[in-house]
Protein backbone atom coordinates (compact mmCIF):
# COMPACT_ATOMS: atom_id res chain seq x y z
CA UNK A 1 0.00 0.00 0.00
CA UNK A 2 1.22 3.40 -0.78
CA UNK A 3 2.03 5.74 2.24
CA UNK A 4 1.84 9.39 2.06
CA UNK A 5 2.86 11.97 4.53
CA UNK A 6 1.20 15.26 4.21
CA UNK A 7 3.21 18.32 6.01
CA UNK A 8 0.52 20.76 7.04
CA UNK A 9 0.82 24.43 7.38
CA UNK A 10 -1.86 24.53 9.59
CA UNK A 11 -4.40 21.77 10.29
CA UNK A 12 -7.27 21.91 7.29
CA UNK A 13 -10.17 23.97 7.77
CA UNK A 14 -12.35 23.48 4.61
CA UNK A 15 -15.48 25.54 5.95
CA UNK A 16 -13.13 28.76 6.75
CA UNK A 17 -10.71 28.95 3.60
CA UNK A 18 -10.05 27.99 0.25
CA UNK A 19 -6.94 26.45 1.18
CA UNK A 20 -8.07 24.22 4.13
CA UNK A 21 -10.98 23.01 0.95
CA UNK A 22 -8.49 22.44 -1.39
CA UNK A 23 -6.42 20.66 1.03
CA UNK A 24 -9.06 17.77 1.85
CA UNK A 25 -9.80 17.31 -1.53
CA UNK A 26 -6.33 16.43 -2.05
CA UNK A 27 -6.58 13.98 0.97
CA UNK A 28 -9.61 12.25 -0.46
CA UNK A 29 -8.16 11.88 -4.02
CA UNK A 30 -5.35 10.07 -2.08
CA UNK A 31 -7.70 7.82 0.32
CA UNK A 32 -10.02 7.24 -3.05
CA UNK A 33 -6.36 5.12 -4.29
CA UNK A 34 -6.54 2.78 -1.16
CA UNK A 35 -3.38 4.78 -0.13
CA UNK A 36 -2.35 5.20 3.65
CA UNK A 37 -2.18 8.79 4.30
CA UNK A 38 -1.19 10.88 7.17
CA UNK A 39 -1.43 14.25 7.85
CA UNK A 40 0.91 16.23 10.24
CA UNK A 41 1.41 19.68 11.46
CA UNK A 42 3.40 21.55 13.86
CA UNK A 43 0.68 24.47 14.14
CA UNK A 44 -1.89 24.41 17.01
CA UNK A 45 -5.18 22.66 16.69
CA UNK A 46 -8.10 24.58 15.84
CA UNK A 47 -11.67 24.81 16.97
CA UNK A 48 -12.75 24.65 12.81
CA UNK A 49 -10.61 22.09 11.87
CA UNK A 50 -11.91 18.83 9.69
CA UNK A 51 -12.25 15.61 11.91
CA UNK A 52 -9.78 13.52 10.08
CA UNK A 53 -9.86 10.71 12.11
CA UNK A 54 -13.43 10.19 10.50
CA UNK A 55 -11.92 10.78 7.05
CA UNK A 56 -9.70 7.67 7.40
CA UNK A 57 -6.65 9.73 7.87
CA UNK A 58 -4.05 9.54 10.66
CA UNK A 59 -3.33 13.27 12.23
CA UNK A 60 0.03 13.34 13.79
CA UNK A 61 1.43 16.41 15.76
CA UNK A 62 4.95 17.44 14.41
CA UNK A 63 6.87 19.63 16.05
CA UNK A 64 9.86 22.06 14.16
CA UNK A 65 13.78 22.16 14.50
CA UNK A 66 13.37 18.72 16.67
CA UNK A 67 14.65 15.56 15.86
CA UNK A 68 11.83 13.83 16.99
CA UNK A 69 10.46 14.56 13.40
CA UNK A 70 13.50 12.14 12.27
CA UNK A 71 12.36 9.02 14.32
CA UNK A 72 8.77 10.16 13.10
CA UNK A 73 9.25 9.93 9.50
CA UNK A 74 12.02 6.67 9.62
CA UNK A 75 9.26 4.78 11.27
CA UNK A 76 6.70 5.60 8.38
CA UNK A 77 9.01 5.62 5.66
CA UNK A 78 6.55 7.41 3.33
CA UNK A 79 6.61 6.52 -0.58
CA UNK A 80 5.69 10.41 -1.30
CA UNK A 81 5.65 13.33 1.23
CA UNK A 82 3.74 16.11 0.32
CA UNK A 83 4.62 20.16 1.64
CA UNK A 84 1.84 22.26 2.10
CA UNK A 85 3.07 25.43 1.20
CA UNK A 86 6.85 26.01 0.59
CA UNK A 87 7.69 26.79 4.40
CA UNK A 88 7.05 23.61 5.29
CA UNK A 89 9.40 22.26 2.41
CA UNK A 90 11.83 24.96 4.47
CA UNK A 91 11.57 23.30 8.37
CA UNK A 92 11.36 19.67 6.80
CA UNK A 93 12.66 19.08 3.28
CA UNK A 94 16.14 18.37 4.47
CA UNK A 95 14.87 15.87 7.11
CA UNK A 96 12.77 14.34 4.87
CA UNK A 97 15.88 13.88 2.10
CA UNK A 98 18.05 12.74 5.02
CA UNK A 99 15.82 9.86 6.40
CA UNK A 100 13.76 9.35 3.11
CA UNK A 101 15.35 9.99 0.13
CA UNK A 102 13.52 7.61 -2.32
CA UNK A 103 10.27 9.30 -1.19
CA UNK A 104 9.05 11.23 -3.82
CA UNK A 105 8.98 15.05 -2.56
CA UNK A 106 5.55 17.22 -3.67
CA UNK A 107 4.45 21.01 -2.98
CA UNK A 108 1.23 22.19 -2.81
CA UNK A 109 1.92 25.90 -3.57
CA UNK A 110 -1.28 26.92 -2.57
CA UNK A 111 -0.72 30.08 -4.71
CA UNK A 112 2.77 32.11 -4.90
CA UNK A 113 2.84 33.84 -1.99
CA UNK A 114 5.83 35.85 -3.31
CA UNK A 115 3.30 37.34 -5.97
CA UNK A 116 0.68 37.67 -3.11
CA UNK A 117 3.00 39.98 -1.09
CA UNK A 118 4.51 41.64 -3.95
CA UNK A 119 1.09 42.46 -4.60
CA UNK A 120 0.16 44.07 -1.30
CA UNK A 121 3.10 46.16 -0.94
CA UNK A 122 2.74 47.72 -4.41
CA UNK A 123 -0.97 48.52 -3.09
CA UNK A 124 0.89 49.81 0.16
CA UNK A 125 2.92 52.50 -2.40
CA UNK A 126 -0.09 53.11 -4.14
CA UNK A 127 1.68 51.84 -7.50
CA UNK A 128 1.36 49.32 -10.17
CA UNK A 129 2.68 45.63 -9.51
CA UNK A 130 5.28 44.98 -12.03
CA UNK A 131 6.84 41.56 -12.45
CA UNK A 132 10.56 42.98 -11.91
CA UNK A 133 9.01 43.54 -8.05
CA UNK A 134 9.36 39.52 -7.81
CA UNK A 135 13.03 39.36 -8.92
CA UNK A 136 14.11 41.45 -6.46
CA UNK A 137 11.94 39.71 -3.55
CA UNK A 138 13.74 37.63 -0.97
CA UNK A 139 10.09 35.56 -0.38
CA UNK A 140 10.45 34.85 -3.54
CA UNK A 141 14.15 33.54 -3.87
CA UNK A 142 12.69 31.47 -0.98
CA UNK A 143 9.50 30.22 -2.53
CA UNK A 144 11.23 29.48 -6.48
CA UNK A 145 13.80 27.38 -4.33
CA UNK A 146 11.42 25.49 -3.06
CA UNK A 147 9.75 24.39 -5.96
CA UNK A 148 12.87 23.62 -7.34
CA UNK A 149 13.57 21.10 -4.77
CA UNK A 150 10.72 19.27 -4.92
CA UNK A 151 9.98 16.38 -8.04
CA UNK A 152 6.63 18.07 -8.48
CA UNK A 153 4.89 21.43 -7.79
CA UNK A 154 1.15 21.51 -8.01
CA UNK A 155 0.45 25.18 -9.32
CA UNK A 156 -3.28 26.31 -8.59
CA UNK A 157 -3.80 28.86 -11.71
CA UNK A 158 -3.07 28.89 -15.25
CA UNK A 159 -1.76 32.75 -14.42
CA UNK A 160 1.13 31.38 -12.44
CA UNK A 161 1.62 28.52 -14.36
CA UNK A 162 2.66 31.24 -17.10
CA UNK A 163 4.83 33.27 -14.39
CA UNK A 164 7.08 30.57 -13.53
CA UNK A 165 7.46 29.47 -17.12
CA UNK A 166 7.97 32.73 -18.68
CA UNK A 167 9.62 34.49 -16.10
CA UNK A 168 11.11 32.23 -13.88
CA UNK A 169 12.18 30.08 -16.58
CA UNK A 170 10.83 26.62 -14.95
CA UNK A 171 10.47 23.80 -16.98
CA UNK A 172 7.15 21.69 -17.16
CA UNK A 173 8.53 18.74 -15.63
CA UNK A 174 8.95 19.87 -12.10
CA UNK A 175 5.20 22.13 -12.05
CA UNK A 176 1.60 20.08 -12.52
CA UNK A 177 -1.47 22.44 -12.66
CA UNK A 178 -4.45 21.98 -10.65
CA UNK A 179 -6.68 24.16 -9.79
CA UNK A 180 -9.79 23.33 -7.34
CA UNK A 181 -11.23 19.87 -7.74
CA UNK A 182 -14.96 20.23 -7.62
CA UNK A 183 -17.12 17.47 -7.47
CA UNK A 184 -20.80 17.49 -9.32
CA UNK A 185 -23.58 18.55 -7.08
CA UNK A 186 -26.68 17.86 -7.87
CA UNK A 187 -28.04 21.49 -7.30
CA UNK A 188 -31.34 23.35 -8.51
CA UNK A 189 -30.12 26.80 -8.10
CA UNK A 190 -32.37 29.27 -6.05
CA UNK A 191 -34.37 31.44 -8.83
CA UNK A 192 -33.42 35.02 -8.92
CA UNK A 193 -36.87 36.06 -7.81
CA UNK A 194 -36.37 34.08 -4.37
CA UNK A 195 -33.01 35.38 -3.60
CA UNK A 196 -32.37 39.10 -2.08
CA UNK A 197 -29.17 40.98 -0.55
CA UNK A 198 -25.73 41.25 -1.54
CA UNK A 199 -22.87 38.40 -0.17
CA UNK A 200 -18.63 38.59 0.80
CA UNK A 201 -17.21 35.71 2.45
CA UNK A 202 -13.64 34.90 3.13
CA UNK A 203 -11.30 34.47 6.04
CA UNK A 204 -10.94 37.37 7.98
CA UNK A 205 -6.99 36.71 8.43
CA UNK A 206 -6.29 36.68 4.99
CA UNK A 207 -4.79 40.43 4.25
CA UNK A 208 -6.87 40.23 0.69
CA UNK A 209 -9.99 39.42 2.16
CA UNK A 210 -9.91 42.33 4.90
CA UNK A 211 -8.49 44.59 2.42
CA UNK A 212 -11.77 43.77 0.37
CA UNK A 213 -14.08 44.32 3.27
CA UNK A 214 -12.39 48.24 3.47
CA UNK A 215 -13.41 48.46 -0.03
CA UNK A 216 -16.42 47.52 0.92
CA UNK A 217 -17.02 49.82 3.05
CA UNK A 218 -16.15 52.48 0.36
CA UNK A 219 -18.36 50.85 -2.44
CA UNK A 220 -21.55 50.16 -0.12
CA UNK A 221 -23.32 53.36 0.15
CA UNK A 222 -23.58 54.33 -3.89
CA UNK A 223 -24.89 50.76 -4.32
CA UNK A 224 -27.10 51.19 -1.58
CA UNK A 225 -28.21 54.50 -2.92
CA UNK A 226 -29.23 52.29 -5.80
CA UNK A 227 -30.65 49.18 -4.58
CA UNK A 228 -32.10 50.77 -0.99
CA UNK A 229 -34.00 47.33 0.15
CA UNK A 230 -30.80 45.24 -0.43
CA UNK A 231 -28.30 44.43 2.35
CA UNK A 232 -24.83 43.66 2.63
CA UNK A 233 -23.82 40.23 4.00
CA UNK A 234 -20.12 39.60 5.10
CA UNK A 235 -19.65 36.05 6.40
CA UNK A 236 -15.83 35.09 7.40
CA UNK A 237 -14.43 33.39 9.75
CA UNK A 238 -12.03 34.39 12.52
CA UNK A 239 -13.50 38.13 12.57
CA UNK A 240 -11.15 40.89 14.43
CA UNK A 241 -12.86 43.82 16.40
CA UNK A 242 -12.47 46.22 13.52
CA UNK A 243 -14.40 44.28 11.20
CA UNK A 244 -17.29 43.95 13.74
CA UNK A 245 -16.89 47.44 14.27
CA UNK A 246 -17.87 47.95 10.73
CA UNK A 247 -21.58 46.57 11.14
CA UNK A 248 -24.11 48.96 10.87
CA UNK A 249 -27.95 47.51 10.44
CA UNK A 250 -29.11 50.91 9.30
CA UNK A 251 -27.07 51.03 6.34
CA UNK A 252 -27.74 47.28 5.38
CA UNK A 253 -23.60 46.77 5.82
CA UNK A 254 -24.07 43.18 7.88
CA UNK A 255 -20.23 41.65 9.43
CA UNK A 256 -21.90 38.61 10.30
CA UNK A 257 -19.18 36.25 10.91
CA UNK A 258 -18.63 32.44 10.76
CA UNK A 259 -20.76 30.96 8.59
CA UNK A 260 -21.55 27.19 9.40
CA UNK A 261 -22.31 26.79 5.96
CA UNK A 262 -20.94 28.99 3.11
CA UNK A 263 -22.97 26.74 0.32
CA UNK A 264 -26.11 27.95 2.12
CA UNK A 265 -25.29 31.94 2.39
CA UNK A 266 -24.04 31.47 -1.23
CA UNK A 267 -27.33 30.16 -2.09
CA UNK A 268 -29.91 32.24 -0.37
CA UNK A 269 -27.80 35.60 -1.85
CA UNK A 270 -28.61 37.55 -5.29
CA UNK A 271 -25.06 38.62 -6.25
CA UNK A 272 -21.40 38.11 -4.47
CA UNK A 273 -19.02 41.42 -3.82
CA UNK A 274 -15.37 40.89 -4.12
CA UNK A 275 -13.74 43.89 -5.05
CA UNK A 276 -9.84 42.49 -4.40
CA UNK A 277 -6.77 44.64 -4.93
CA UNK A 278 -4.20 42.14 -4.40
CA UNK A 279 -3.35 38.63 -3.97
CA UNK A 280 -2.70 34.93 -5.79
CA UNK A 281 -4.01 31.94 -6.86
CA UNK A 282 -7.62 31.32 -7.37
CA UNK A 283 -10.13 32.60 -5.22
CA UNK A 284 -12.10 29.67 -3.54
CA UNK A 285 -15.42 31.97 -2.86
CA UNK A 286 -16.41 32.08 -6.74
CA UNK A 287 -16.13 28.36 -6.87
CA UNK A 288 -18.91 28.42 -4.38
CA UNK A 289 -20.37 31.14 -5.88
CA UNK A 290 -20.72 29.53 -9.42
CA UNK A 291 -21.79 25.88 -7.45
CA UNK A 292 -24.61 27.93 -5.85
CA UNK A 293 -25.83 29.65 -9.51
CA UNK A 294 -24.91 33.16 -7.97
CA UNK A 295 -23.07 35.81 -10.01
CA UNK A 296 -20.87 37.31 -8.87
CA UNK A 297 -18.57 41.11 -9.06
CA UNK A 298 -14.84 41.13 -9.16
CA UNK A 299 -11.77 42.47 -10.56
CA UNK A 300 -8.98 41.79 -12.53
CA UNK A 301 -7.07 39.98 -9.85
CA UNK A 302 -10.51 37.79 -8.33
CA UNK A 303 -10.96 36.64 -11.68
CA UNK A 304 -7.42 35.78 -12.45
CA UNK A 305 -6.89 32.57 -13.68
CA UNK A 306 -10.35 30.87 -13.18
CA UNK A 307 -11.51 31.08 -16.77
CA UNK A 308 -9.84 29.45 -19.00
CA UNK A 309 -10.59 32.14 -21.30
CA UNK A 310 -14.09 31.76 -21.22
CA UNK A 311 -17.38 33.69 -20.01
CA UNK A 312 -16.98 35.04 -16.27
CA UNK A 313 -20.43 34.26 -14.63
CA UNK A 314 -20.91 37.95 -13.70
CA UNK A 315 -18.80 41.20 -13.90
CA UNK A 316 -14.81 41.75 -13.96
CA UNK A 317 -14.92 45.73 -13.22
CA UNK A 318 -11.37 47.59 -13.23
CA UNK A 319 -13.06 50.36 -11.66
CA UNK A 320 -14.71 51.65 -8.90
CA UNK A 321 -17.71 52.44 -10.51
CA UNK A 322 -17.89 49.81 -13.25
CA UNK A 323 -18.13 47.91 -10.07
CA UNK A 324 -20.45 49.42 -8.71
CA UNK A 325 -22.67 49.35 -11.96
CA UNK A 326 -21.93 45.45 -12.19
CA UNK A 327 -23.36 44.99 -8.65
CA UNK A 328 -26.22 47.04 -9.23
CA UNK A 329 -26.95 45.48 -12.90
CA UNK A 330 -26.73 41.90 -11.69
CA UNK A 331 -29.10 42.83 -8.51
CA UNK A 332 -31.78 44.52 -10.62
CA UNK A 333 -31.79 42.56 -13.91
CA UNK A 334 -32.89 38.73 -14.03
CA UNK A 335 -31.98 38.12 -17.70
CA UNK A 336 -28.24 39.76 -16.86
CA UNK A 337 -28.54 37.78 -14.15
CA UNK A 338 -29.06 34.23 -15.22
CA UNK A 339 -27.10 34.70 -18.20
CA UNK A 340 -23.95 34.69 -15.37
CA UNK A 341 -25.16 32.16 -13.27
CA UNK A 342 -25.40 29.64 -16.08
CA UNK A 343 -22.11 30.70 -17.20
CA UNK A 344 -20.98 29.61 -13.73
CA UNK A 345 -22.19 26.28 -14.45
CA UNK A 346 -20.20 25.66 -17.90
CA UNK A 347 -16.66 26.98 -16.06
CA UNK A 348 -17.14 24.60 -13.34
CA UNK A 349 -18.05 21.51 -15.70
CA UNK A 350 -15.21 22.57 -18.37
CA UNK A 351 -12.29 24.04 -16.21
CA UNK A 352 -12.71 22.19 -12.44
CA UNK A 353 -14.32 18.92 -13.03
CA UNK A 354 -13.05 16.52 -9.98
CA UNK A 355 -12.81 13.13 -11.57
CA UNK A 356 -10.74 14.95 -14.77
CA UNK A 357 -8.19 16.77 -12.60
CA UNK A 358 -8.11 13.79 -9.67
CA UNK A 359 -6.98 11.09 -12.53
CA UNK A 360 -4.30 13.47 -14.31
CA UNK A 361 -2.70 13.72 -11.02
CA UNK A 362 -2.76 9.99 -9.86
CA UNK A 363 -1.72 9.56 -13.35
CA UNK A 364 1.20 12.42 -13.23
CA UNK A 365 2.41 10.83 -9.57
CA UNK A 366 2.50 7.36 -10.97
CA UNK A 367 4.61 8.04 -13.79
CA UNK A 368 7.02 10.70 -11.88
CA UNK A 369 7.69 7.49 -9.28
CA UNK A 370 8.28 5.11 -12.34
CA UNK A 371 10.97 7.20 -13.40
CA UNK A 372 12.06 9.34 -10.18
CA UNK A 373 15.91 8.73 -10.36
CA UNK A 374 15.88 9.85 -13.93
CA UNK A 375 13.65 12.66 -13.58
CA UNK A 376 16.00 14.08 -10.80
CA UNK A 377 19.00 13.79 -12.64
CA UNK A 378 17.24 16.51 -15.09
CA UNK A 379 16.31 18.32 -11.99
CA UNK A 380 20.37 20.21 -11.44
CA UNK A 381 19.40 23.21 -10.03
CA UNK A 382 17.21 21.10 -7.65
CA UNK A 383 19.80 19.19 -6.87
CA UNK A 384 22.16 21.87 -6.20
CA UNK A 385 19.69 23.96 -4.19
CA UNK A 386 19.00 20.17 -2.02
CA UNK A 387 23.10 20.21 -1.64
CA UNK A 388 23.62 24.23 -0.48
CA UNK A 389 20.49 26.11 0.74
CA UNK A 390 18.97 23.11 2.68
CA UNK A 391 21.96 22.60 4.26
CA UNK A 392 22.48 26.01 5.86
CA UNK A 393 18.44 25.45 7.13
CA UNK A 394 19.39 22.34 8.70
CA UNK A 395 22.45 23.64 10.40
CA UNK A 396 20.21 26.51 11.40
CA UNK A 397 17.80 24.11 12.92
CA UNK A 398 20.06 21.80 14.76
CA UNK A 399 21.45 24.94 16.46
CA UNK A 400 18.13 26.05 17.56
CA UNK A 401 17.04 22.77 18.61
CA UNK A 402 20.57 22.29 20.46
CA UNK A 403 19.75 25.71 21.80
CA UNK A 404 16.55 24.81 23.25
CA UNK A 405 17.62 21.60 24.92
CA UNK A 406 20.02 23.22 26.80
CA UNK A 407 18.14 26.04 28.09
CA UNK A 408 15.55 22.84 29.32
CA UNK A 409 18.51 21.33 30.98
CA UNK A 410 19.50 24.96 33.08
Amino acid sequence: MQKVLVIGYVWPEPNSSAAGSHMMSLLRLFKQQNWQVTFASPAARTEHMVDLAQEGIDGVSIALNCSSFDVFISELQPDMVMFDRFMMEEQFGWRVEKNCPNAMRVLDTEDLQCLRQARHQAVKQQREFAISDLMTSDLAMREIAAIYRCDLSLIISSYEMHLLKQHFNMAPEILHLLPFMVAPKEVNPVPYAQRQHFVSIGNFRHAPNWDAVLQLSQLWPEIRRQCPEAELHIYGSYPPPKATALHNPKTGFMVKGWAEDAHAVMASARVCLAPLRFGAGIKGKFIDAMQMGTPSVTTPIGSEGMTDELPWPGKVAETEQAFIAGAVALYQDEQTWQQASEAGQVLLTQVYDAKTLGQALVARLAALQANLATHRQGNFIGAMLLHHSMKSTQYMSQWIEAKNRNEMDE
